[in-house]
């Protein structure tokens, strides 16, 4: 009789598990907020505040899940660095949670990244890696990964598996269970972006696990895969260009999109994304983020076809994070000229849907 034992303590792993938990315990579920449509419509709109996560986007749930899915998975322990490709939220959010554990975290990112995205990642403790070419990204990081013999969290492949789609108070459940008290609680729709194609996953299988009538909506913005890869039916399909509206959009099909739970794709202009993004932000008297423009441009399309076809009922998307970090870009009038985009037409869209329920975008 032979023995082959590779365990290793797990008191570390324990207390790790623990911290995470207790962090989460701290934490408040996100706001639902109503957003203001003309009542006569009879369809409310409803956005999922994610902003108010400590780390200040939607980015926070998915960098838990990750943690937690890596630790116990055996693949993060004592010491372990962890590397991610990420120029973006997700990277500020694992810097936290890697923060939380006393562990080093390095974030591959594009050379082109804005400084304000690097401040954030570097204020949670971690450190920058850059690389001349986005699309180098994911090699690059399982390298470093490799060779300081740390883990490379690959949140593209890792997110739809990471999060308990059936509950656990996911970002679906409590979707759920906050309608509960409204005129019509179970949504028409649920719209949102993708960025690893995690929370889409996650919310059209929790739909289809609950049996809601629900359908779910995914907005992608120029430049982005995941539209062409739904149309076609391709899941290798590519752009190879990186998306202008951040935390959305890859330049290929991630592992972690799942099209067969997503009812409808919508294909977002980027100034129809940050047209709608200043207009969210004058109604409700706060900077919201560009994905939260590309989101509601997709929910006034879809309630422009519910007012046409005469059906009340609720849509549900996301506030993703707060504007205040894209002052530079998204609300920097300059910024968007540079970029040769033209927000006049999509500003009349809405404001023509808004005076008279017709939607032309």
């Amino acid at each position: 009789m032979r023995f082959c034992d590779h365990s290793t303590p797990r008191d570390w792993v324990d207390n790790a598990v623990r911290l995470i938990d207790a962090d989460t315990q701290r934490s408040a579920d996100t706001h639902l907020i109503r957003y203001p449509l003309p009542l006569q419509w009879n369809v409310q709109l409803y956005l999922k505040d994610e902003s108010t996560h400590i780390t200040g986007s939607l980015k926070h749930r998915l960098a838990r899940s990750l943690f937690l899915y890596a630790l116990c998975n055996g693949w993060i322990t004592e010491g372990t660095t962890v590397v991610e490709a990420s120029s973006g939220s997700t990277a500020v959010s694992e810097a936290y949670f890697a923060k939380l554990l006393g562990l080093d975290f390095v974030a591959v990112m594009p050379a082109s990244t804005s400084p304000q995205k690097i401040a954030l990642i570097e204020a949670q403790g971690g450190r920058c890696h850059f690389v001349g070419r986005p699309p180098d990204m994911y090699t690059e990081a399982a390298r470093l990964a490799r060779e300081c013999g740390g883990h490379y969290m690959d949140q593209f492949t890792h997110a739809e598996r990471a999060t308990d789609w059936r509950g656990n108070n996911n970002i679906a459940e409590s979707i759920f269970q906050q309608m509960v008290l409204e005129p019509n609680p179970v949504p028409e729709w649920i719209v949102v972006g993708a960025g690893t194609g995690g929370t889409s996953a996650t919310i059209g299988r929790y739909i289809r696990y609950r049996r809601h009538t629900t359908r779910l909506a995914v907005v992608d913005p120029e430049n982005s895969a995941f539209y062409g890869g739904y149309e076609t039916a391709d899941a290798g399909y590519q752009t190879g260009m990186p998306s202008r509206i951040e935390g959305i959009g890859r330049p290929r099909v991630e592992p972690s999109f799942v099209g067969q739970v997503v009812d409808r794709m919508i294909e977002v202009p980027d100034a129809a994304s940050l047209a709608t993004m200043r207009h969210a932000s004058a109604v409700l008297g706060r900077r919201v983020g560009g994905s939260t423009g590309t989101n509601l441009w997709g929910v006034f399309a879809l309630v422009g076809e519910m007012l046409a076809e005469g059906r009340a009922g609720s849509v549900v998307t996301l506030l993703c994070d707060g504007g205040d970090r894209y002052a530079d870009t998204y609300f920097s009038d300059e910024w968007v000229r540079e970029r040769d985009l033209h927000l006049g037409e999509p500003t009349a869209v809405l404001e023509k849907f808004f005076a008279t329920g017709s939607w032309s975008g």
